[in-house]
C-alpha cells in the first residue's frame, strides 16, 4: 500500500538506521544500547502521530524491547507480548520500520501482534491475559524437539489480575520448566488497576526508591557485579524475609522471582535478562517497573496516558479531533444508563476494565458507589452479575462483544440456565476498523440467541439504543441482551427519556409492494440508502426494523413475506445469527416454499482485515449497493446500474 503522507518533523536517528533487525542489536554495546532506545521512542512517537494507535503503552515498553532482542535469539526465541497494543517498538526493531506509519490502516501493519506479518510474532494476540499460556505451549514444543528456543511472555500488570493468567502460572509452576514471564508492571492499564493484586504488586517496591533495583532472586545475585549483588540481596530480604521465610506469591506458586527493576535503565535490564538466560533451570518471573508513556510528556501527565490517540501534534500533543455529526452509541448508552438509574436505586453496573470505553464512566461519576470495575476478569464479571440479579438488583453488565466471548461459559450456566436478569450492553458489535478482526464484534448474535431464556436486541439508532436501555431496565423475567456499534448515531433528535418495548415486537420504518428490508441492528441506515437506490429503479420497497433476534416478531415476518416479491435481512454479524434464525422459524413453517424469494445478508465466513468502518463493510459486500443489487436480483427486477447515486 502506499504510506499515507503528512507533514511531520522526522527525528534524527543515526543508531536505529543501522538496525535491520534483533541481530544487530546483539553486536551493540550497552551504551549503543541505551541510546537506540531514545531513537526507537523518537521513531514511535513520531509514527502514531500521523497514524494514531496506542502510544503510552508503546513508549512504556521501549526499553525492555530493546534489551529483549539485545539478550535473546529472537525469532527462535520466542516473544510473546500480552495483548501486543504495546508492540510498537517491538516491530521497529523486527525488520518492519518501513511500515510502521501504516500501522491500523488498511493494508498496513497490525496494531496488534500477528503471526501472518512476522517471524518475530510467534503469537497473535489483541485479548490479555494469553501470554503464558502461550509461552508454556512454546515451552513444551521445544521440550518435544520441536525446533523452537526459550519463551518469553510480556504481561502487564493489568493482564495478569485475569484468571487464566493465574491458571497458565499455576500449570507453569507445576511444569517446572524453563520459561520467562517478564511482569511489566506500570500501575496502569486501560484505567487504573483495581482489586488486590495491583495492591500486592505495589507493595513490594512501595517502601524504596522506585530507582532502586529492590530484589533479586537468590542464585541470580551471584551473576551481578559486587556492590549490586550485596543491595539486590538485602533488598530480597526487605521484601521477602529472611531466608527461610514466606515467598513472593510468584515463587509460591513455583517461580523463581526477580524484581522489582526499573524497566526504563538499561542498566539494570541488561544484566538482569542476561543472568536469567545464563543461569535458569526452572520457571522465572521477572518484575519490571516500568512508566506508561515514558519519555513524552503530554503522556505520561495524561489521565489514561495516551492508552489510545488519534493523530496528534508531536509538539504540543494535542491530538486531532473529528467534528462529530451526533453522540456515539456509547455516550448515548451511558446518558441512558444513568437516566435509568435516577430513576431506579437497584440499577447497577459493572465493566471489566472499560469503565470510560463502555461508557459506564458516566453513570459512575453521577452513582459512584453503583458501578463495578471487576478488572480484567469478564468470567468473574459475569457470575458477580448473575449473584447481583439474583439478590434482586438489576445489573447492567456493559463489556464489548469480543470480550464477551471470554465470559460466555458463564453467560450459559450462571445467567441462562438460572434465568437470572442479567442486563448484557453489547458495546463495538460489527465491524470496528482500525483494531481489525480481534475486536470486531462478530458473534454475538448467534452466540446469544442460541441461550434459551435469553432476549437479544440490536438498536438500528442511537434513539432505539435508548429505548433498548430501558426496555432492559424494566424486564425482570430473565436475561436480555442488545447490541450497538462503535461510533456516531445518525443524528436523530433525542427524547428525554427512552421508552418501554413490547419484547419481540418490531416496527415497520416505511412501507412498499416489491421489496422487503428486514434490518436487524445499526445496519437500518444503510438499508435506507439501499432503499433510495432501488426506488430511482423503479422498485417499491418496506424497511422493517426487527429489533429484536430472540424471540422474532413472527407476525411482522410473514405479513413481509405475504406481500413482497423478495424478503432479505441485513445484520452486522456473522452467518448463523438473525438470518438463520428467520430462515429456521420460516422452514418450520413451511413458508419458504412459496412465490417470496428471501435471501440473507451477513458479514462472511471470513474474518475481515482492518480499514475504515465503511471500507470493511464494502469487503464484506454488506454496502447499500450490495444490499439493493441483492434484493432486485432475488425480486427477479433488471437493475440498470448506470448512474446510480448512492
Amino acid at each position: 500500500m502506499t504510506q499515507p503522507r503528512f507533514p511531520e518533523d522526522r527525528p534524527a536517528t543515526p543508531t536505529l538506521d543501522r538496525v535491520t533487525g534483533p541481530a544487530d542489536l546483539r553486536q551493540m554495546s550497552d551504551a549503543t544500547l541505551t541510546a537506540l532506545a531514545t531513537e526507537v521512542r523518537n521513531e514511535v512517537i513520531s509514527a502514531v502521530s500521523v497514524t494514531g494507535g496506542h502510544l503510552g503503552s508503546s513508549l512504556g515498553v521501549v526499553e525492555l524491547a530493546v534489551a529483549i532482542h539485545a539478550v535473546f535469539d529472537t525469532p527462535h526465541d520466542k516473544l510473546i507480548w500480552d495483548v501486543g497494543h504495546q508492540c510498537y517498538p517491538h516491530k521497529i526493531l523486527t525488520g518492519r520500520r518501513d511500515r510502521i506509519r501504516t500501522l491500523r490502516q488498511e493494508g498496513g501493519l497490525s496494531g496488534f501482534t500477528k503471526r501472518a506479518e512476522s517471524d518475530y510474532d510467534p503469537f497473535g494476540a489483541a485479548h490479555s491475559s494469553t501470554s503464558i499460556s502461550a509461552a508454556l505451549g512454546f515451552t513444551i514444543g521445544r521440550d518435544m524437539g520441536m525446533a523452537t528456543g526459550d519463551a518469553i511472555a510480556v504481561i502487564g500488570d493489568g493482564s495478569i489480575s485475569a484468571g487464566m493468567a493465574y491458571e497458565a502460572l499455576n500449570n507453569a509452576g507445576t511444569e517446572g520448566r524453563r520459561l520467562f514471564v517478564i511482569l511489566n508492571d506500570n500501575e496502569m492499564s486501560i484505567a487504573p488497576p483495581v482489586g488486590a493484586m495491583s495492591k500486592y504488586l505495589s507493595g513490594l517496591y512501595g517502601s524504596t526508591p522506585f530507582g532502586a533495583i529492590t530484589k533479586m532472586a537468590e542464585g541470580f545475585e551471584a551473576a551481578l557485579p559486587g556492590p549490586i549483588r550485596d543491595h539486590a540481596r538485602r533488598a530480597r530480604q526487605m521484601v521477602t524475609g529472611i531466608p527461610g521465610g514466606q515467598g513472593t506469591l510468584f515463587e509460591e506458586l513455583g517461580f523463581t522471582y526477580v524484581g522489582p527493576i526499573d524497566g526504563h535503565d538499561m542498566a539494570q535490564l541488561l544484566p538482569v535478562l542476561r543472568a536469567a538466560r545464563a543461569r535458569a533451570t526452572g520457571p522465572v518471573l521477572i518484575h519490571v517497573c516500568t512508566v506508561k508513556g515514558k519519555g513524552y510528556a503530554p503522556a505520561e501527565t495524561s489521565a489514561d496516558k495516551y492508552h489510545g490517540v488519534n493523530r496528534f501534534n508531536v509538539g504540543t500533543g494535542e491530538q486531532a479531533k473529528s467534528r462529530p455529526n451526533a453522540p456515539s452509541y456509547t455516550k448515548v448508552f451511558g446518558d441512558a444508563l444513568t437516566c435509568e438509574a435516577t430513576h431506579d436505586p437497584r440499577i447497577v453496573g459493572i465493566t471489566a476494565a472499560m469503565p470510560s470505553g463502555t461508557g459506564l464512566d458516566i453513570l459512575g461519576k453521577r452513582f459512584p458507589g453503583r458501578v463495578f470495575d471487576v478488572g480484567i476478569a469478564e468470567q468473574h464479571g459475569v457470575t458477580f452479575a448473575a449473584a447481583m440479579a439474583a439478590s434482586g438488583l438489576k445489573p447492567f453488565c456493559a463489556i464489548y462483544s469480543t470480550f464477551l466471548q471470554r465470559g460466555y461459559d458463564q453467560v450459559v450456566h450462571d445467567v441462562a440456565l438460572q434465568n437470572l436478569p442479567v442486563r448484557f450492553a453489547i458495546d463495538r458489535a460489527g465491524l470496528v476498523g482500525a483494531d481489525g478482526p480481534t475486536h470486531a464484534g462478530s458473534f454475538d448474535i448467534g452466540y446469544m440467541a442460541a441461550l434459551p431464556n435469553m432476549v437479544v436486541m440490536a438498536a438500528g439508532d442511537e434513539v432505539e439504543l435508548m429505548h433498548m436501555v430501558a426496555t432492559a431496565a424494566a424486564h425482570d423475567a430473565g436475561p436480555i441482551a442488545f447490541r450497538y456499534p462503535r461510533g456516531e448515531g445518525e443524528g436523530l433528535e433525542m427524547p428525554a427519556r427512552g421508552a418501554v418495548l413490547e419484547i419481540g415486537k418490531g416496527r415497520v420504518v416505511q412501507e412498499g409492494s416489491d421489496i422487503a428490508l428486514l434490518s436487524f441492528g445499526a445496519h437500518l441506515g444503510e438499508s435506507r440508502r439501499a432503499a433510495r437506490i432501488m426506488e430511482e429503479q423503479g422498485a417499491s420497497v418496506t424497511i422493517a426494523d426487527a429489533r429484536f433476534a430472540k424471540p422474532l416478531d413472527q407476525a411482522l415476518i410473514r405479513q413481509l413475506l405475504r406481500h413482497h416479491k423478495a424478503l432479505v435481512t441485513v445484520e452486522q454479524g456473522a452467518q448463523g445469527g438473525f438470518g438463520a434464525m428467520v430462515l429456521h422459524m420460516l422452514a418450520n413453517e413451511g413458508l419458504l416454499d412459496g412465490r417470496c424469494a428471501v435471501r440473507t445478508m451477513t458479514l462472511p465466513d471470513r474474518f475481515i482485515d482492518q480499514a475504515a468502518p465503511d471500507a470493511m463493510y464494502a469487503d464484506a459486500g454488506l454496502t447499500a449497493v450490495d444490499i439493493a443489487a441483492t434484493a432486485l436480483q432475488a425480486a427477479g427486477m433488471q437493475a440498470n446500474r448506470a448512474g446510480v447515486v448512492v
